[in-house]
């Protein structure tokens, strides 16, 4: 298939996520996503962020395994959770799971800097030999737990986890700054809701739940 064939099928998904966000509109408050949200879904080349063998399938609006009992996220919930991130220029953003680094992308069209953890050291290998071949400067990558966040960088404007946990790990909300976000699906294996985190200026955290969701469950290093 050549890269015509693929933004052909890159358009295509984005009139699916635009369709599916207005069957949406009740839960997410809005019938459409953020325009910028859904230009960076048409630029980012996402059959180069999954298995080789299923590149095919990399528009389709649903999840892929990649490896590792992991998988990359459908390109709805990938759009959704950018878009109520709210991202500005100039945001610092942490990224909890970088898998093969398709989010990380994304964020990395939209933003000034992503700080991306990822337990599987193969995943943030081949995620950091991605950006640098398509120029993501603005990325860095290390492996590690994602629970504990990325201190050196810290405070984050926004954070984004892309793995489920039963509360807000600690060490994110100290590293999330005043007025900051932080989105994450909360709950165990067998129900999870997409929630998002607003912080105040005292430093409380109030969350909002949106959507239900299924993603796997966030790794931690003992």
């Amino acid at each position: 298939m050549s890269e015509d064939h693929y933004a052909i099928l890159r358009r295509h998904m984005v009139e699916v996520i635009a369709i599916q966000a207005e069957l949406a509109c009740d839960e997410i408050g809005k019938a459409a996503l953020d325009g910028r949200v859904m230009a960076a879904m048409r630029g980012v080349p996402r059959h180069l962020f999954v298995p080789a063998q299923l590149a095919g399938y990399a528009y389709h609006n649903m999840p892929l395994p990649i490896g590792f009992d992991k998988t990359i996220s459908q390109p709805f919930i990938v759009a959704l959770m950018t878009d109520l991130l709210d991202v500005r220029p100039d945001d610092a953003v942490l990224e909890v799971g970088t898998g093969l680094g398709y989010q990380a992308a994304v964020l990395g069209s939209l933003v000034r800097q992503v700080w991306t953890v990822e337990v599987v050291e193969e995943f943030a290998a081949a995620a950091e030999a991605l950006f640098q071949k398509l120029g993501y400067i603005n990325i860095g990558v290390r492996v590690g737990d994602g629970s504990r966040g990325w201190a050196e960088h810290a405070p984050f404007e926004r954070i984004i986890v892309t793995a489920a946990a039963e509360r807000v790990p600690p060490a994110l909300a100290e590293q999330l700054k005043p007025g900051g976000r932080i989105v994450l699906p909360m709950g165990g294996a067998g129900a999870q809701t997409l929630t998002v985190g607003d912080k105040d200026a005292q430093g409380r955290l109030s969350l909002r739940p949106v959507i239900p969701v299924r993603f796997t469950q966030l790794e931690t290093v003992q």
